[in-house]
Parts: structure tokens; sequence; C-alpha cells
């Protein structure tokens, strides 16, 4: 296995993991926040929306146009990066979340699919912001899935708070 193909199953998981663990809870509880966790599932899904664009697509490829034609990612940028789950609650159904998540890895797969090995240690594309821990495109990639199960794992806690708790299928003995 190439370092391109661990590099797209770690992040084509982290994925599967993120869908698996929303993909149950009601849509009606996506916009409670919990006055613990301070964040909700609705923010958590649209911070992941402008973070897998971020680390997986603009600076690795620079900005889609089919991507900004479709999805409202400036205004995503605005509610989910650093605005806090209060002002975002509200502003977009978790159905249209829900699709735009889906659609944004798929799109981070499709890139991450174009990508040879040597280009994983060429620098990320010039962005406005600068990337808070990667320097190339590896590392932007590498970052993507951690910062995804670091999400996974509010998500879980969310869910269980407003929900249940997820079943991974363990059986007591």
């Amino acid at each position: 296995m190439t370092t391109t193909e661990l590099l797209i199953q770690q992040n084509a998981s982290s994925y599967d993991w993120t869908n698996k663990l929303i993909e149950n809870v009601p849509f009606q509880k996506w916009e409670i926040i919990p006055e613990t966790i301070e964040s909700s599932i609705s923010w958590q899904v649209g911070h992941l929306i402008v973070s897998h664009y971020f680390n997986t697509i603009m600076v690795i490829r620079g900005h889609q146009m089919d991507i900004l034609r479709q999805l409202p990612i400036k205004e995503y940028n605005d509610y989910f990066t650093v605005a806090r789950a209060e002002q975002s609650s509200g502003r977009f159904s978790p159905e249209k979340l829900l699709s735009d998540l889906k659609v944004m890895q798929q799109k981070s797969l499709e890139i991450l699919g174009t990508l040879t090995s040597e280009e994983l240690e060429t620098p990320l594309e010039p962005t406005p912001v600068r990337h808070p821990v990667a320097t190339n495109k590896f590392e932007a990639i590498d970052w993507n899935a951690k910062h995804t199960m670091y999400h996974c794992g509010q998500i879980g806690i969310l869910r269980r708070v407003v929900d249940q708790r997820f079943d991974f299928g363990l059986r007591l003995v």
C-alpha cells in the first residue's frame, strides 16, 4: 500500500465513523447545545464540512469552483469556524448539513485520489489563512483524519447527551 493509499484509507475511515455517529441522531436533536459541552451536532457537522474543504481540498489543489457553486462555504466558514454554536443554531437545516457533508467527503476523497506519492511532500497551495499545523500536503491530509476523529469524540459525547450512546456492537458475555 502506498502512502497516498494509506492516507485515503484513513480519511475514508474517519468519514465513515463521522457518518455512523451522526446518521441516527434525530434531526430535531441536532440543535441541542448541552450546557457543559457548548456545541451541537449541527455545529460539529458544519465545522467538519469547512475543515475537510480546507485540509484536503483547498491547501491541496486550491479552490474548487464546483464545490463553491454547490455549497455555501463562506457562510459555513463564518458560522462553523470561530462562531459559537449558539450563533449558528438554526441557520442551516440538519438535512442540508448532512447532505453537504457527504458531498464534501466525496470531493475530498476524489481530490486525494489524484495525488501522487511525490506530491505529498510538496508545499501547501497558498491560502489567505496559514494552516495551523501543516507545511506540506502529507501533513494537511494526515491532520484531516486526526482532526476528524477528534471531532468524532465530541460528536460521540454529544450524541450520548442529546439522544443515546452509540452501540458499537459490543456484547458482554
